[in-house]
Order: structure tokens, then C-alpha cells, then sequence
């Protein structure tokens, strides 16, 4: 698969992403690897669970894919068909009322509105952690050029985080609640599941070496200031100034691609 034909392939349960960006522990699995073009995870936990060239799939573990993610694996193929089409919010309404939200009354106080994933995203390199990062197709592009000429104006801009799929945003509140914080209190940093803009893959966060990743310090760096500046040309506008009406910290990290 040619790397300008990379993408992530988002099902229900599992994603499909191109076997050639995992990176190998050891020869027999740098084997396994060359010999696939698909590497399928499970999107709850992240776990992998196979590989697949062409109809043939490898699991990595005997039972790794129950007959539910059997049947699942099947619908990726009618998934990367549909392209960027929006994928159902099929279990997610549940999933916010076991958290104790309201999907309704929580979008009427937030003024957000429920996100739904991509079918496919276009890979748009990699984030400052050396995983893949993806993104729509138009913000990829859109990605690369600004950050190639923030470069050339002496700048450098790392991303943080692209694309969050819902299963993402409910395993943060999940580790929050597991350390003790309340609903209420994660709400003031996070968007509920399903209410985040990174879930559309329009979004991403930005960052500069040097820099912790997502702290306000950011808007004192030089990065920030050239974004403020010359971001806008690029289609890339800040979600979430000062005094925002979603009641969602002020994120000068964080930049949304407008169509």
C-alpha cells in the first residue's frame, strides 16, 4: 500500500489502519507485519487483535475475534466504501447515560453539538509522540502546509492529538472517574463522549518542542503567536478562547480546520 493511500478505517468496534506504520518488536513480528496490509484494532481498549492481507486474516491471539468482531470485520470493507461519510451514533446515547448525562440537556447547556465519526481518515503524519495521526483528507492538507510554512518562518509546530473516536473520549472519563474526579469536574476540561470536536477529525492539538503538551503556557510561546497570526490562512481557528460559551477551559492549543 502506497503511504499517499494510508488511512484509518473506522468500524463500530474495530479500526483497520495500514500494517506498515506499526513498528515491530522483534524479527518474527517485523515478518507478520510485512506480510499484511491491515492491522486491526479493537477501538474500547486499543488493543490489536489481527492482521489481514487481501480475504486472509491472521489473528494475534486464538479468540482475539469473537463471532460479534467477526461480523464486524466483515462491515470495515462497507466502511472504507463509504469514505468520509459520517458513521452512526448507534450506543453512544447509552453510553452517555450511564455516565449520568443527559445527551439533550447537556448539548442545550454546552451549546455543542454531538459529533459524529468518519468512515475513513487520511493519515497526516505522525504527532509528537511518534503515533500516527489522522485526520480528515482537506485537513491533512491543510496541516501539512501550515506547519510547512510555519517552518520557514523559523517556527515549529508539533501536533499533540488529531482524531478521537468516541470509544477515546469515554476511556478518558472512565481514568478520571477511576482517580476520584467527578462528572462535573471532568466536564470543565473535556467534552462529554461524543461532544468533542476531535471526534470529526476537523480538530487537533498543537504544540512546540520544549512545551508541555495542552497548558495555557502555550499561549506565550512563539508558535502560539504565529497561529494567532497566520493560522486563519490556513482554514485553522481557535475553539475555545477566553470566556467561551461551552464553559470549556480556555485551549489555545487547540485548532479547528473550517471547510
Amino acid at each position: 500500500m502506497h503511504p499517499a493511500d494510508w488511512r484509518l478505517i473506522n468500524g463500530e468496534l474495530l479500526e483497520a489502519l495500514p500494517a506498515a506504520l506499526a513498528r515491530a518488536r522483534g524479527n518474527a513480528t517485523a515478518r507478520l507485519l510485512a506480510g499484511s496490509d491491515w492491522l486491526i484494532r479493537r477501538k474500547s481498549d486499543g488493543r490489536f487483535l489481527a492482521l489481514r492481507r487481501g480475504d486472509v486474516v491472521r489473528e494475534l491471539q486464538r479468540g482475539a475475534l469473537t463471532p460479534t468482531l467477526q461480523r464486524e470485520l466483515l462491515a470495515l470493507a462497507g466502511a472504507d466504501a463509504m469514505g468520509e461519510a459520517a458513521r452512526p451514533l448507534s450506543g453512544l446515547v447509552e453510553r452517555l447515560h450511564a455516565l449520568g448525562l443527559d445527551e439533550v440537556g447537556y448539548g442545550e447547556r454546552s451549546g455543542l453539538a454531538l459529533v459524529p465519526e468518519p468512515c475513513t481518515l487520511a493519515y497526516a503524519g505522525r504527532d509528537r509522540y511518534a503515533r500516527p495521526l489522522w485526520l480528515t483528507r482537506s485537513t491533512a492538507r491543510a496541516w501539512r502546509h501550515m506547519r510547512a510554512a510555519a517552518t520557514v518562518d523559523g517556527v515549529v509546530l508539533e501536533a499533540i492529538s488529531g482524531y478521537r473516536s468516541h470509544d477515546y473520549q469515554l476511556g478518558i472519563f472512565n481514568r478520571k472517574l477511576a482517580r476520584g474526579q467527578t462528572v462535573d469536574e471532568i466536564l470543565v476540561v473535556n467534552a462529554a463522549p461524543g461532544f468533542s470536536e476531535h471526534h470529526s477529525g476537523l480538530a487537533l492539538d498543537v504544540g512546540t518542542p520544549g512545551e508541555p503538551a495542552a497548558e495555557e503556557s502555550f499561549e506565550k510561546t512563539s508558535a502560539f503567536a504565529w497561529l494567532r497570526e497566520h493560522a486563519g490562512d490556513f482554514g485553522f481557528v481557535m475553539s475555545y478562547p477566553r470566556d467561551n460559551p461551552h464553559g470549556i477551559t480556555y485551549e489555545p492549543w487547540h485548532w479547528r480546520f473550517e471547510l
